[in-house]
């Protein structure tokens, strides 16, 4: 299974499990997380929910291939399942608790925004290379990171599309705490636990509370940013770099205004 999910004492596991393609995501992937989500929401025996990766590798993104092989022009609709997965994520009343050790590209670094804890090893880079793709952020990464880090940081980390550090994300306002690569695991499963033997509803009116104020504007930012990133994968720069990635050559976008 490339998504691993288990139950165990009130916290779900979500584990990704495709070490030999980097943690990369498919389709099938996101439908696996959705699902679990949605039900671990439903389940009172479910108090807590934890995402974790490989200790090496969170995950790599998008697998590319079934990316493309399965998006066309203007195909980027909300019963897909990144859209899907990340609305579960988004919408999950119970608190999610993140385990990043290796690298998080892309949607593995976006997805961070819509969990509670956040926690990282410091082995742990962090990319948004959606520029470099020529495309734009995703799921209200374009107004969460800023709003998180500040105008200045987020233009520098979304712009450039650059890999930062665990230390970065966690000046940032990414990540609540950087550890050591070999404790990260044990000490998020730590946090999942004290939340589990928590008021349950106490949980979730403070999780709801503190999401009220952005709920409207972080959906609005959504819809924003898929009606411009479908526009530009059509478009001729995301062409050439996703030529240029499976051609392993540097894109060329001298060429386009």
């Amino acid at each position: 299974m490339e998504i691993l999910t288990t139950k165990s004492d009130g916290i779900l596991t979500l584990e990704f499990n495709r070490p030999e393609r980097k943690n990369a995501i498919t389709g099938a992937m996101y439908t696996a997380m959705a699902e679990a989500l949605r039900e671990a929401d439903a389940d009172p025996a479910v108090r807590a929910v934890l995402i974790v990766g490989k200790p090496e590798i969170f995950t790599a993104g998008n697998d590319l291939d079934d990316f493309l092989n399965n998006t066309g022009a203007g195909s980027m609709t909300a019963d897909r399942p990144v859209f899907q997965f990340m609305q579960a994520l988004e919408g999950c009343a119970k608190p999610v608790v993140a385990a990043v050790a290796g690298v998080a590209v892309g949607i593995g670094t976006t997805m961070l925004m819509h969990c509670d804890l956040v926690y990282a090893g410091d082995n742990a880079k962090f990319s948004m290379p959606f520029s470099q793709l020529g495309l734009c952020p995703e799921f209200a990464s374009s107004l969460l990171v800023a709003q998180s880090a500040g105008h200045t940081r987020a233009a520098e980390k979304l712009m450039l599309g650059e890999a930062f550090s665990a230390q970065e994300a966690f000046e940032m306002g990414i990540v609540a705490r950087v550890l050591p690569a070999a404790e990260l695991l044990a000490f998020a499963q730590g946090q999942a636990a004290k939340l589990v033997k928590l008021p349950a509803v106490s949980i979730r009116t403070t999780k709801a509370l503190m999401k009220r104020s952005r709920a409207a504007l972080v959906q609005d930012t959504i819809a924003a940013e898929n009606e411009r990133f479908s526009a530009m994968l059509a478009g001729a720069e995301a062409k050439e770099a996703f030529t240029a990635f499976f051609e392993k050559r540097k894109p060329d976008f001298s060429k386009f205004d």
